[in-house]
């Protein structure tokens, strides 16, 4: 199962700096942890979300978290899945609503590793770790119904580049959702 895992993020092309020592960390992470693909590592475990754009590619679908109070892409916890790409769409339709989603690229999109800050969790405290992300791209119409799903976020909405990356709050995002953007 874990290999499956490893081959894709092996195979994956990095574009950047930043996607080359990524890639290095998730493959020697996989390796050392068998809990990678689970929370029970609070050090490091790996994530999956999806960059979902319009057919035009000029508007990215995200939600705002409750947590980080902040517009954010939707993805999650691979809670044990070691196809990522399944649990990105999952927890896309999950956190949107959306019901119809294409994949626009086979395979992974971009790799990221997110240092996520200490903060409460459904009342429990969770301590800062790393979260080894792969994102998948995917395209949706604007049309579709949207909902957001409280427990986590407190909207879903179609943003432009300029409020996905120019307002946002988190620093450290800013250049994750640009690179994004210009993979587009």
């Amino acid at each position: 199962m874990i290999d499956s895992l490893y081959s894709e993020i092996a195979a994956f092309r990095p574009l950047c700096e930043q996607e080359q020592r990524d890639r290095e960390q998730m493959l020697r992470c996989i390796e050392q942890y068998d809990n990678i693909l689970l929370r029970d590592n609070d050090l490091v475990h790996m994530t999956a979300s999806a960059w979902i754009v319009n057919p035009q590619r000029d508007r990215v679908l995200m939600v705002y978290h409750n947590i980080y109070k902040a517009w954010s892409w939707v993805g999650g916890h691979a809670d044990g899945d070691p196809d990522l790409c399944a649990v990105a769409l999952r927890e896309a339709r999950e956190e949107t609503g959306l019901a119809h989603l294409t994949l626009a690229q086979e395979g992974i999109f971009s790799l990221e590793s997110v240092c996520v800050l200490p903060h409460v969790k459904r009342g429990s405290y969770v301590s800062s770790h790393i979260h080894l992300n792969a994102t998948y791209l995917f395209l949706a119409r604007e049309s579709e119904p949207l909902r957001h799903k409280p427990d986590e976020n407190s909207a879903v909405a179609w943003l432009d580049r300029e409020q996905s990356v120019g307002q946002c709050p988190e620093a450290h995002m800013i250049p994750i959702y640009s690179k994004l953007w210009a993979r587009l």
